[in-house]
């Protein structure tokens, strides 16, 4: 009978999916129903508070990632984005494609040596590279439709991937290439992660340029569809548009 199970800690889950449902506080939620898990399972106010010390220390690391999105939601009411969007309004001679090309050179770059998170979608491509984007898109024609500027908003974000998963590769002290060393180990191929690293070289610069050639092309027939649409759109609309 001693070595039955205690099922009672099992309550906390359901704790949570009622704070849940009842749409309370996540962290007050959460936090809760750990102490009401930990209290059933026998553990004093203690020890439950220097557990939940020790995982705050322990785990500080990730707390960095999520004071990102605070940080970049405060910088956007301080006009952020729109100061983004004046700024490259500036620049007479920059295209999407230039924009985007430019980007996906300097993720790669920074990725190659290991400054992966120094971008992102978070950091970078949600707050500065897509408004930039729209607004390099908005330059030759006019303003693009709301389904074209989706599309710009997605190639931002699928260059930031491209220019990342394609880079990383390439520095020697990333886990996906002691991954992959691990993966020929297991089948008898002896690689060093200096082989590996040299070989995503001729795999990163084919990326960049079929990327490159595919912003190129999207720019091309966003350019069609943006004149086409104001060529049929009637002149006194397109008057009442400029006003």
């Amino acid at each position: 009978m001693n070595d039955a199970i205690n099922y009672w800690p099992l309550l906390g889950v359901a704790w949570v999916v009622v704070g849940f449902v009842l749409r309370a506080n996540p962290v007050i939620v959460v936090v809760s129903a750990g102490l009401v898990s930990g209290l059933l399972a026998g553990k004093s106010m203690g020890e439950l508070l220097a557990l939940l010390g020790e995982s705050f220390v322990s785990n500080r690391a990730l707390l960095m990632f999520a004071m990102t999105l605070p940080t970049i939601g405060l910088l956007e009411r301080a006009g952020l984005r729109e100061h983004a969007l004046r700024w490259i309004a500036r620049w007479r001679g920059l295209t999407l494609s230039r924009l985007l090309a430019g980007y996906l050179a300097a993720r790669q770059g920074l990725s190659m040596i290991g400054l992966i998170d120094i971008a992102g979608h978070a950091q970078t491509v949600r707050p500065l590279l897509a408004p930039m984007a729209e607004s390099a898109a908005n330059k030759p024609n006019g303003p693009v439709s709301r389904e074209d500027t989706q599309k710009v908003y997605a190639l931002a974000a699928a260059t930031d991937n491209v220019g990342r998963f394609f880079g990383e590769d390439v520095f020697l002290a990333f886990g996906a290439v002691l991954l992959i060393q691990g993966f020929y180990a297991e089948h008898g191929i002896h690689l060093e992660p200096l082989q590996i690293a040299l070989w995503a070289i001729p795999t990163a610069i084919a990326a960049f340029v079929i990327h490159a050639v595919r912003i190129v092309f999207f720019q091309r027939g966003l350019d069609r569809r943006t004149a086409a649409r104001r060529a049929a759109q009637p002149s006194a609309e397109r008057a009442d548009a400029v006003d």
